[in-house]
């Protein structure tokens, strides 16, 4: 991925100056972070990165996800919900590692139905998650990434992070099926790119880079132009 060459394709003075707000989607390990990574650097937007590193909870949860969940789930909600109160707050383009609402979509229901969290605990989980909606900004356009459970797997264990080590399979492939119900339903929020990672290689392929940016650039450019309509 080379950023510079990607940074004079798309020049900071064709990039609108209308605020834009894109979310990175997709399950665990299916490369989110490097895409925002891209995002950010090429547009020079802010990024919100996923809290795990120095997150007191992790590691505690991979080990034991029943005794744990509850915790990890109110304290991604809560860091995410700081960071779209940063992104409403302070001027400028964002995009960022993971909706708030996969948290309440994805994560917590699936725990759920693996009885990793009770009833009670998850009732008011999505409790708390109701109170903030309406300080909700959804995003302009979320990237919705997804691959195999097997993939997902593999290009786990190859960033090699120490707490992930023990993710098992069968956890993924219900994330999956989660993830497949959710996107159905996530176009009432915003716009949804999705894409194949399976088939476009994002991390080495520059022809798929530019493609992806130009469709962004192109949804922040419509945004712009009915902003300037209204205005």
């Amino acid at each position: 991925m080379n950023i510079k060459q990607l940074k004079r394709t798309f020049p900071k003075k064709d990039i609108p100056k209308t605020p834009f707000y894109v979310s990175v989607a997709g399950n665990i390990g299916v490369g989110k972070s490097m895409i925002t990574t891209m995002i950010g650097e090429v547009f020079g937007w802010q990024m919100h990165f996923e809290p795990v590193i120095n997150n007191p909870y992790l590691d505690d949860y991979y080990k034991d996800m029943k005794r744990w969940s509850f915790h990890l789930q109110v304290y991604f909600l809560s860091k995410r919900f700081e960071v779209q109160k940063l992104i409403l707050d302070k001027p400028g383009s964002a995009v960022q590692d993971r909706t708030i609402y996969e948290d309440v979509e994805i994560f917590a229901p699936t725990l759920h139905r693996r009885g990793c969290m009770d009833d009670r605990d998850y009732e008011n989980y999505r409790e708390v998650f109701r109170n903030m909606v309406s300080f909700l900004s959804p995003p302009d356009l979320i990237i919705y990434l997804h691959c195999k459970p097997e993939t997902a797997l593999d290009r786990i264990n190859q960033r090699g992070r120490g707490c992930e080590s023990d993710i098992p399979l069968d956890f993924l492939k219900d994330l999956h099926s989660a993830y497949g119900d959710w996107i159905e339903r996530a176009p009432a929020l915003c716009p949804v790119h999705t894409i194949d990672t399976e088939v476009i290689n994002l991390r080495d392929d520059p022809q798929a880079q530019v493609e992806l940016l130009e469709m962004i650039r192109e949804y922040h450019l419509e945004k712009d132009a009915r902003n300037g309509e209204g205005s």
